[in-house]
């Protein structure tokens, strides 16, 4: 069948992206699903900053690839094996899908699937396929098993969380990343307890996910920290009882202060290896810092050794939120129902496929939350 989809062919285009257009829409072939495979027609994607890293060359994905991992749709289709899903099912994708079989997944750490994260870096599906083409026989890449910016997509059955049909699509998309990466930082990775004192730096759709979640759990207080006063507000929206600019103010000189020696918990959820330095000085003895952003793979980070040690300090790393989707996606559903989660507050707007470059240059500028492409 043929599909149009958002193609990334080359790397490092310089922005504005308005005018460098990194990202092709293009018709392309895309193959029926295989065994353990489904076709779903795409309802929404979301813009994250992890896409932005692909197309800037912080992350190296296989090229030509159709971008997008934050998605959700209905299933089309379904392949040999398939029994659990039919067509008219709407699903919400997890951008690594878990064998539940590696060490790893046993573990019940399905965020770290070895032979996902395997598929995933090199742009195929779990099972080692690839079901996009140019005509013409030009194989193209699916990004994170998902390939979320194209009308119709074949994914593995893995890679899909059945959601109820009441949810609006608009609304279903964020959990696929935004929610599934700041939630579950905070209930899976670091297990945030009642009461205990919360800073999360950067406030992007991730982080402001986190924020949700740590105001869920009854964290207080819950210190927002960001450079635009307008992502500020609207952290104060989410659940921050406090915020702090970082263009005008040591965040973690402000943080020791306004908590009398630092927070007990402290989320990285900006991918920069100085703000993780920022992060783990505001947090106070026995504190823990959770690194939620990626980083550029060659960039070093450089904290006190003595602290970690003598003052017990722990550094963190959190990856889809340590999240086991099947298990998780539904529990957040399940707490966005119960006004819990303010999910609806993440999207600042909704766009076409055709506005996608545009777009990038606005989550570039970090003026935005989460932008929605609605199919």
């Amino acid at each position: 069948m043929k599909t149009l989809a958002a193609v990334l062919r080359e790397r490092g285009l310089p922005a504005p992206y308005a005018q460098s257009k990194p990202l092709s829409i293009e018709e392309l072939d895309l193959d029926p699903p295989g065994p353990g495979e489904i076709l779903v027609q795409m309802a929404a994607a979301g813009l994250c900053h992890s896409d932005l890293s692909v197309i800037n060359g912080t992350r190296l994905w296989p090229l030509p690839l159709v971008l997008g991992h934050e998605a959700c749709g209905h299933v089309r289709e379904v392949g040999e094996g398939v029994t659990d899903l039919r067509p008219g099912d709407p699903v919400v994708f997890a951008f690594l899908p878990s064998c539940g079989h590696c060490p790893m997944c046993v573990a019940g750490r399905a965020a770290l699937c070895e032979p996902g994260v395997a598929a995933n870096r090199a742009g195929k599906l779990l099972r080692g396929t690839v079901r996009f083409q140019k005509p013409g026989a030009e194989r193209v890449n699916h990004h994170s098993g998902v390939a979320g910016y194209s009308q119709f997509s074949v994914v593995a059955r893995e890679s899909v969380v059945k959601i109820d049909a009441d949810i609006p699509m608009e609304t279903a998309v964020l959990f696929g990343c935004a929610i599934m990466t700041g939630v579950g930082a905070v209930v899976n990775t670091a297990r945030v307890a009642a009461g205990t004192s919360v800073a999360v730096f950067g406030a992007g759709g991730v982080g402001l996910s986190t924020i949700m979640g740590a105001k869920a759990v009854g964290a207080f207080p819950i210190i927002a920290v960001d450079r635009l006063e307008s992502k500020l507000a609207l952290a104060k929206q989410c659940g921050a009882t406090h915020t702090v600019n970082s263009s005008s103010t040591d965040p973690a000189a402000a943080i020791r202060d306004l908590t009398h020696g630092g927070v007990e918990t402290a989320f990285e959820a900006v991918g920069d290896e100085n703000v993780i330095a920022q992060a783990f000085a505001a947090t106070r003895r026995g504190g823990r810092t959770v690194c939620i952003g990626l980083t550029h793979p060659d960039r070093m980070l450089t904290i006190p050794a003595l602290t970690i040690t003598a003052e017990e300090r722990t550094l963190m790393g959190s990856y889809m939120g340590s999240c086991v989707p099947q298990r998780d996606i539904p529990r957040f559903i399940a707490m966005y129902r119960a006004g819990l989660l303010p999910v609806d507050l993440l999207r600042t707007s909704i766009i076409s496929l055709g506005e996608v470059n545009a777009a990038f240059d606005l989550l570039d500028s970090g003026e935005v939350a989460r932008q929605v492409i609605r199919f």
